[in-house]
């Protein structure tokens, strides 16, 4: 298991690669900022999917994932 250091360093590197900087500057900004709630925005998210569109949805990015590598 990752430390949490090591998670928020991974998560970061993640965000910017996909982001970039400002971007992921923007997110951060936006979650300090507005008191964001993870399990509310969680809830939400997810909210008009069945547990199989999010699997197939998991499966594909999963997928796209090691064949880009």
């Amino acid at each position: 298991m990752r430390t949490d250091t090591v998670l928020k360093v991974e998560a970061i590197d993640l965000l910017i690669k996909t982001f970039g900087v400002l971007e992921t500057e923007r997110f951060i900004t936006s979650i300090k900022s507005n008191n964001f709630d993870y399990t509310e925005w969680h809830r939400e998210l997810w909210k008009d999917k069945t547990i199989d569109e999010i699997h197939k949805m998991a499966v594909e990015f999963e997928n796209k994932k090691y064949n880009n590598v």
